[in-house]
């Protein structure tokens, strides 16, 4: 068992009259994290799945009297695959305003479609954390440093989905991927949105593959597709919000020289992006480490800062002249870079468009020999 970040504190982000909305992708142990919250209660705990035809239907019925009779007895509910639920959002909006001490926690796999019931009926009634892949900061606590340093290579090539990181043997490591990757990646767009098009889901994700740490043309992507451009931005939202990619935009305070109207896109997890170019090859025998390097990193960073709550607006710059910064932060007003760089003997400067325009702006080389600081 990995320790998730977590695991102490999911009970203590609950209270009385409110909903605690947990999201995250499938398969990242969101169900094993709440059956130990819901052991560490001392109170009067219900734990249902929204699969559970009761569960449904006493939360269809949209009725105090209904709600109240079924979870009047206890003191902490907790609802498993929320998104599953019809107008769910409704039925946790009675059941929080009409049974106020009750603590409440929904989850669900699916942000754009959970978020969508639970935004408005909820406004001003809930919190939201997200569960990732495991984080470089969950296997330091639990296994120390340098764990990290010695399984990187596993890292960057299978990736920190649970199940995986605990499996022994490689050949069973890929099979657990290309199971994620056909029965759970898409399944919630396409059950939820209706997608008329999902095997070209998976040709867009194999364009983002061996695109990634590149500026992203979505009117290329769609030209390849044979889809038009606002289509490839509604399958590209789509799968943002079902936490597949990330996208970074480009950084700019409006000087001329400076790209801001491109993206870049990142997987979630390295293991999802070598099954979906099903390349699970060694480090030594590939083209695309940095590629990897850069992804993994700029994962666990946003892993870092939604699980420690640091804001920040995020991004990368770069000239039209070529110079650039894999990884921008704006924090308080204030900015830092970071260029992602897996030799370690290649020498590398502080661009000089940067430090001419930024000349406060803080600056690092992030390499395997100090990357610990970066994700932890």
């Amino acid at each position: 068992m990995i320790k998730r970040f977590y695991a102490d504190t999911l009970l203590g982000l609950t209270r009385p009259g409110k909903v605690l909305a947990l999201y995250g992708p499938r398969r990242v142990g969101k169900t094993t994290l709440l059956l130990e919250t819901s052991r560490q209660f001392e109170g009067r705990c219900f734990v249902g799945s929204g699969e559970d035809r009761t569960v449904r239907e006493v939360f269809a019925a949209e009725s105090v009297n209904t709600l109240r009779n079924a979870f009047a007895n206890y003191e902490l509910v907790i609802i498993d695959e929320a998104q599953t639920i019809p107008d769910v959002g409704k039925g946790l909006k009675l059941l929080a305003d009409h049974l106020p001490q009750l603590r409440i926690i929904a989850s669900g796999s699916s942000s754009f479609d959970l978020a969508g019931k639970l935004g408005e009926p909820l406004t001003g009634r809930k919190r939201t954390v997200t569960l990732f892949p495991v984080a470089a900061l969950e296997l330091a606590a639990n296994d120390g440093n340098m764990t990290i340093r010695q399984r990187l290579d596993e890292l960057l090539i299978y990736g920190c989905y649970p199940e995986v990181l605990t499996t022994v043997g490689f050949d069973e490591k890929r099979e657990l991927l290309s199971e994620l990757r056909d029965d759970y990646l898409f399944k919630d767009i396409l059950t939820l949105d209706h997608v008329r098009n999902p095997h070209k889901l998976r040709d867009l994700l194999m364009l983002l593959a061996f695109q990634v740490g590149k500026e992203v043309s979505l009117s290329e992507l769609g030209g390849q597709l044979g889809f038009s451009k606002q289509t490839v931005e509604r399958y590209l939202y789509l799968l943002e919000k079902a936490f597949v990619i990330k996208r970074v935009g480009g950084f700019s305070r409006n000087l001329r020289k400076e790209v801001t109207k491109s993206s870049r896109y990142y997987f979630f997890d390295n293991g999802v992006l070598n099954s979906v170019i099903n390349n699970f090859s060694s480090l030594n025998a590939r083209n695309d480490v940095g590629a990897l390097w850069e992804n993994y990193l700029v994962a666990e960073r946003f892993k870092k800062l939604a699980y420690q709550r640091i804001p920040a607006n995020v991004y990368f710059w770069r000239t039209y002249d070529q110079q650039e910064v894999d990884w921008v932060e704006e924090r308080d007003g204030k900015l830092d870079g970071s260029e992602f760089k897996w030799s370690e003997r290649r020498k590398t400067k502080v661009p000089a468009a940067w430090r001419g325009a930024y000349p406060d702006a803080g600056f690092e080389i992030v390499t395997p020999g100090n990357f610990l600081s970066f994700v932890l």
